[in-house]
C-alpha cells in the first residue's frame, strides 16, 4: 500500500470516527444542544481537528443522512427489480422497503425529514449538497420508474409516475413524523408499522385498477 493510499485510508476512519461521536452525542443532547466541542470530546479529538472535516454543526449533522439515503436507493432498486409481482404486490413491497429503511436508522431517518424542510441546507458545502441532492433524487426515480406501468403484471393507473412517488415520499414521511411526534408524549405506543398497513392499502386503491 503507498503513502497516498494509507493517508486516504486514514482520513477516511477520522471521518467516520467523528461521524459515529457525532451521532452518540445528538441522539443524548439532541441538534440545538450539541456543540462541536461536545462532538469532539466523545471522539477524542480536538476541536480544531474536526474542522479539518466538516466545516460546522449543520455540516456533519447533514452528513449522517447519506448512509440511510445509499441504503433506501438499494432497498428501492430491490423493489424495481422485482419481475413477477403484480401492482399491489409492487406497493407492499415499497412499504416493507420503506419500514426497513426507517429501522435501519430511526433517528437520522427523522433528522432526515427534518433537514429536508428547514434552513441547515444552506449552510452546507456544494459537494454535501450534491450528493444529498443526487441521492434523493434517485431514490424518487426509482419510485417513478417502479410505478410506470410498462409491464404486464401492472395495472397502476395511467398517471404521472413521478407525482405519484412524491406522494409516497409525502406519505411515508407524514406518518413516520406525526407517529415520532405522538410517542414524544407516550414512548410506549408505536404504531408506526400499523399505521403505515393502513396508509399503503389507502393509496393501493388509489393508483390501480
Amino acid at each position: 500500500m503507498g503513502i497516498q493510499e494509507r493517508k486516504r485510508r486514514e482520513r477516511e476512519r477520522r471521518r467516520q470516527q467523528i461521524i459515529v461521536a457525532a451521532k452518540r452525542v445528538f441522539s443524548e443532547k439532541g441538534f440545538s444542544k450539541t456543540t462541536m466541542e461536545d462532538i469532539a470530546r466523545e471522539a477524542e479529538l480536538s476541536p480544531g481537528t474536526l474542522y479539518l472535516y466538516f466545516k460546522n454543526k449543520d455540516e456533519l449533522y447533514a452528513s449522517l443522512s447519506l448512509r440511510i439515503l445509499q441504503f433506501m436507493n438499494i432497498r428501492l432498486e430491490d423493489v424495481k427489480k422485482e419481475k413477477d409481482s403484480n401492482s399491489q404486490q409492487k406497493i407492499a413491497s415499497i412499504k416493507e422497503a420503506l419500514y426497513d429503511v426507517y429501522q435501519f436508522d430511526p433517528m437520522i431517518l427523522i433528522n432526515m425529514f427534518h433537514l429536508q424542510s428547514n434552513e441547515t441546507l444552506k449552510n452546507l458545502s456544494s459537494p454535501l449538497l450534491d450528493n444529498l441532492t443526487e441521492l434523493s433524487r434517485n431514490s424518487l426515480q426509482i419510485l417513478a420508474d417502479i410505478f410506470k406501468n410498462n409491464s404486464p403484471g401492472n395495472s397502476f393507473l395511467a398517471r404521472r409516475p413521478k407525482a405519484i412517488a412524491d406522494i409516497v415520499w409525502s406519505l411515508f414521511t407524514g406518518v413516520v413524523l406525526w407517529e415520532e411526534s405522538k410517542r414524544m408524549i407516550d414512548d410506549e405506543k408505536n404504531f408506526l408499522k400499523q399505521t403505515l398497513d393502513v396508509a399503503f392499502e389507502i393509496f393501493a386503491r388509489g393508483v390501480t385498477r
